[in-house]
């Protein structure tokens, strides 16, 4: 074993003294180099076989380029979903935080316009455990300086009465309820009347009832709050609704109306309970101003005279 191990270094070393022998020769010999021709006996022998190589590894290599850009693209692609998503809850936060920035400057507004003293406070559930069928809770109660029968507003206009009132929650009722009665004046006159709720019936519409037969009531007509004794449980003037039909019952002179509340009960969220009525009543000062009516278009018309014909 020995004896061959040492014949296997020997024709080794006697290898590389050539292989470096040739290509000293070779490199000097440039162009003129006597193996010149073993040169491209070489290449036309091994050039099939690197092109063959090539040929196969080149897929292959190709596939794992197409693999591990497969893996990036799958990451970047997630990263570009949340992204997304993240900018999906910036863009529902910021709209939120408009919504409630708008709702409350109106509530403001409201409680500015009529003079009311106010504690905002939130919804937070509609309906209760309790026997009453229209009602919402709201995130402040007792704690607040909340008591029963105080009014509700938003920057639309009455919401209804405190029902219930716990250490940090109550229990409104809204004037949609059946059980719930306001009493209403009509806008710029002292006629007076009833608006009672109806519950779901007619699209959660009022009914108005005046205590004047006689009285004039049309379409297009709105309503404030005439206001309770002591204020409670409702203040004056805040705005109530707009009358959208009147009809006379039959057999007798009463008129009984139709009322759309301004207030949207299917979209209550941020209100207020008024804790202090107002100095005096602003009877319609809180009432939103009327839309201007759009001029009506004008048409001009030029005439021109034809030429009277000449006599003969």
């Amino acid at each position: 074993m020995n004896r061959d191990s040492s014949r296997t270094r020997v024709l080794l070393v006697l290898l590389l003294l050539t292989a470096t022998a040739l290509i000293v020769v070779d490199h000097r010999g440039g162009d003129d180099s006597p193996l010149r021709g073993l040169r491209s006996v070489a290449a036309a022998f091994f050039g099939p076989v690197e092109t063959a190589a090539a040929a196969v590894a080149g897929p292959v290599g190709d596939a794992v380029d197409r693999v591990s850009d497969l893996g990036q693209g799958t990451e970047q692609a997630t990263e570009l979903d949340e992204e997304n998503q993240d900018l999906r809850r910036q863009l529902r936060t910021s709209e939120l935080a408009r919504n409630r920035a708008a709702e409350l400057d109106a509530l403001l507004g409201t409680a500015g316009a009529g003079g009311y003293r106010v504690v905002p406070a939130e919804v937070i559930a509609i309906g209760s455990a309790q026997t009453f069928s229209w009602t919402v809770t709201i995130d402040a109660g007792r704690n607040d300086g909340i008591q029963p029968d105080m009014t509700v507003i938003n920057g639309e206009g009455l919401v209804g009465r405190v029902k219930t009132v716990g250490p940090v929650t109550s229990t409104v009722l809204l004037i949609i309820d059946p059980e719930s009665a306001v009493g209403v004046r009509l806008e710029k006159s002292m006629e007076v009347g009833i608006s009672s709720g109806q519950g779901n019936e007619d699209d959660g519409a009022l009914g108005l009832q005046l205590l004047d037969a006689q009285s004039g009531v049309a379409e297009g007509d709105r309503l404030v709050s005439f206001g309770s004794q002591g204020a409670a449980p409702y203040v004056p003037g805040v705005p109530v609704g707009e009358v959208t039909s009147v009809r006379r019952s039959l057999g007798t002179l009463t008129r009984t109306a139709t009322v759309t509340p301004f207030v949207d009960f299917t979209a209550l969220d941020l209100v207020a309970v008024v804790v202090e009525p107002p100095r005096k009543n602003p009877r319609d000062a809180v009432l939103p101003s009327r839309p201007a009516a759009s001029p009506a278009p004008t048409v001009t018309v030029t005439v021109t005279a034809s030429p009277s014909p000449s006599g003969g």
